[in-house]
């Protein structure tokens, strides 16, 4: 099945992004979230096949097609910065807003996740820092092959990965599990829909540092 035979609505929950794709071309997903992308294109304007190539560009899934036990340090970091810093920095703008558009609208219904907003915000804060952290101080050491150096960061970052995972359980705790109530908006399910893929990219992003690339400095 197409891409163009799906609803806005479909792809807004299947494919995490697709919000922001769909606001920069000013498809409305919401209100008008049942009409296929075929035909919000074609009342836009918009030629098929720039917008398809856009969401099928949308990284999703795992990386269970390489072994990145076997890959050298500047391989597995540039994964680490194309996969995950760069994807970041794009889904927690999105969800702050999505989180801000549902607790403005919805926010006298019950399970309305109040305050996911201002703990998005503050998460992305702390993610910047401790990505800018790495990609200044700690991947340049592992690169140049100064791993003696690079315990002392190495902790610092295992530490602030902590903090990460306890920021995902309040996200967790906010949301019933990053679960929709029945009848939740396209808006509020492509929120949770985008913040469970911001669970598993964070949580494979730090498994793969933990404990792929973080041990070689202890090596």
């Amino acid at each position: 099945m197409s891409l163009l035979e799906h609803s806005l609505a479909e792809l807004v929950c299947e494919r995490p992004g697709a919000t922001a794709i769909f606001h920069r071309h000013r498809l409305d997903f919401c209100c008008g979230g049942q009409q296929s992308l075929a035909s919000a294109l074609a009342a836009r304007g918009l030629a098929p096949e720039a917008i398809v190539a856009e969401l099928e560009a949308l990284p999703f899934g795992h990386d269970h097609d390489v072994d990145w036990r076997q890959v050298d340090n500047a391989t597995l970091i540039d994964h680490l910065l194309t996969r995950f810093h760069a994807v970041h920095r794009e889904q927690l703008p999105e969800l702050i807003r999505l989180a801000r558009r549902v607790e403005q609208v919805h926010r006298e219904r019950p399970g309305c996740p109040r305050g996911l907003a201002s703990q998005l915000m503050l998460m992305a804060e702390e993610l910047e820092a401790h990505m800018q952290k790495e990609e200044q101080i700690l991947f340049p050491l592992f690169v140049r092959g100064e791993l003696a150096l690079a315990s002392g960061p190495v902790r610092v970052m295992e530490a602030e990965h902590e903090q990460h995972g306890g920021s995902l359980e309040l996200i967790s705790e906010l949301t019933d599990d990053i679960t929709p109530p029945e009848g939740a908006c396209v808006t509020w399910r492509a929120l949770y829909q985008g913040l469970r893929q911001l669970r598993e990219d964070l949580m494979l992003h730090i498994h793969l540092e933990n404990h792929l690339l973080f041990p070689r400095a202890q090596a």
